[in-house]
């Protein structure tokens, strides 16, 4: 594969950025993912290059779109958690206050 042009390179750079930004990441988060020890743009765009150099910009594509759905499937699942219903919600407080109020009546 050729290699990424300067250009290609700071839009690139550009688009990760704006990238993270959306999703409410940061460069830290993306380097975890990417298993790179630094999470300096200089580092992150090695591992780009990488990328590019062994499938052109449809592997950049591929890795970031399998980076992206990791975090929302992540996202999801801390969702699931966190909602589970609790011990008492407001379901349970009625169907407690109904069977007192059916005890109370005999």
């Amino acid at each position: 594969m050729s290699k990424l042009s300067q250009q290609e390179e700071k839009e690139l750079i550009s688009f990760i950025k704006d990238w993270l930004k959306s999703h409410g990441f940061n460069q830290k988060d993306l380097a975890y993912e990417l298993n790179i020890k630094s999470s300096r743009s200089s580092e992150i765009i090695l591992k780009i290059k990488e990328f590019h150099k062994k499938g052109g910009m449809f592997n950049v594509a591929k890795n970031l779109i399998k980076i992206e759905q990791n975090w929302l499937n992540n996202i999801k699942n801390d969702y699931r958690e966190t909602n589970r219903t609790q011990p008492y919600d407001q379901l349970d407080i009625d169907s407690l206050i109904n069977k007192i109020n059916q005890d109370t009546i005999r």
